[in-house]
């Protein structure tokens, strides 16, 4: 989900200001700690959804004479909405900063770098990352947070599943390390040479 989307979302609902827009964003992923989006990115969201005309500022006179700047949509900014609701999300399954770090371990082979121990240390965070969401997952109440009990969820089956990936990737690190480390196709250097042509 993008924060840009999620803006022309909340302010579909109603106009809000920029503090508004934080807090409904906050309270719709279930609290910063889930999705912590700074002011500032908001305020530079706001800004750039106006110069594209996706959204305006509410009549100073409509205001209730207040000073802060709020926002409403606009009709493109309501067909953007629409287009993202009706467009699936690509996953970034492949995007994994721990398979850079094991990947750059390995590469080393300097005596130093111990692939099993990163290994390991990724485990037990990935341990207590299922305890900590495990915990708030009992404590949440099905009748009043029923949404937040399914996205933990979906973050659990992710981290159990992640775990399950890591035995994997332990099992197979001996056969991985007999395999020669991807490196990048040699190109040559320069301006290409120029090429004469033959006059008939």
């Amino acid at each position: 989900m993008s924060v840009r989307n999620a803006i022309l979302g909340l302010l579909a609902q109603h106009p809000r200001h920029g503090y508004e827009l934080r807090a409904a964003f906050e309270a719709v992923v279930g609290g910063e700690g889930n999705w912590d989006v700074k002011p500032a990115q908001i305020y530079s969201t706001l800004s750039r959804l106006e110069e594209s005309g996706l959204i305006q500022q509410v009549d100073p006179d409509k205001n209730n004479g207040e000073d802060r700047r709020i926002y409403s949509l606009t009709s493109a900014g309501q067909q953007e909405l629409e287009s993202w609701f009706q467009t699936g999300i690509e996953a970034e399954h492949q995007r994994d900063e721990f398979f850079i770090k094991l990947m750059v371990c390995m590469a080393l082979d300097d005596g130093k770098s111990d692939p099993y121990r990163i290994i390991h240390i990724q485990r037990n965070r990935l341990y207590q990352d299922l305890h900590d969401i495990t915990t708030r997952r009992s404590s949440a109440d099905p009748k009043m947070e029923l949404a937040q009990i399914l996205l933990m969820d979906k973050a659990i089956m992710h981290l159990e599943a992640d775990l399950r990936w890591l035995d994997m990737i332990e099992s197979r690190l001996d056969d991985i390390r007999r395999q020669p480390i991807p490196e990048p196709e040699q190109r040559p250097r320069g301006r290409p040479r120029k090429t004469k042509m033959i006059m008939e």
